[in-house]
């Protein structure tokens, strides 16, 4: 098939004593993504849409959380992984689209930082990639600041 999708969703609780990541990039906040690597929520749903785009299962089976060798790792590696399973069947990344759901801190200062270093990691035009944000309007764990989630949608072609 020339084109594949994959969708990918991730949520962890905020908690003190961590640093928040989100896209690969640092957001200044008093709390961070409680996780067995950096919680990096953006980067685990990307990593699962890589990985479910092309039928390789989920994060979960490639990075076992069981597997310290894991522990407080940066999530840019699981994404640079996947996108090795994605390469060595044929594919690149033709758009990425993603939202990124939290109530705080507030994210637009930073989608574009978040969406340059998406594409950097995915080896796609900047254009093609797209981080956007929303809050869940007071509404369960997320709306109120308890968690952050984000859900990616990847289209992959393979080149003629």
């Amino acid at each position: 098939m020339r084109f594949r999708v994959g969708h990918g969703f991730d949520v962890h609780r905020l908690v003190a004593g961590r640093a928040l990541r989100l896209g690969g990039v640092a957001v200044p906040y008093e709390r961070g993504l409680l996780g067995h690597s950096d919680g990096d929520v953006l980067l685990h749903a990307v990593c699962d849409a890589l990985l479910g785009a092309v039928g390789a299962g989920d994060m979960g089976q490639h990075f076992p959380p069981s597997d310290p060798r894991f522990r407080d790792m940066d999530s840019a590696f699981f994404v640079a992984r996947a996108m090795e399973v994605v390469r060595a069947r044929g594919y690149r990344v033709a758009n990425l689209d993603s939202t990124v759901i939290a109530e705080r801190p507030r994210l637009s200062p930073f989608l574009d930082a978040m969406g340059a270093r998406l594409a950097e990691l995915l080896g796609a035009e900047r254009e093609c990639v797209s981080v956007k944000a929303k809050t869940a309007e007071g509404i369960g764990s997320i709306g109120a600041g308890e968690s952050v989630a984000a859900v990616a949608t990847v289209l992959l072609e393979r080149p003629d």
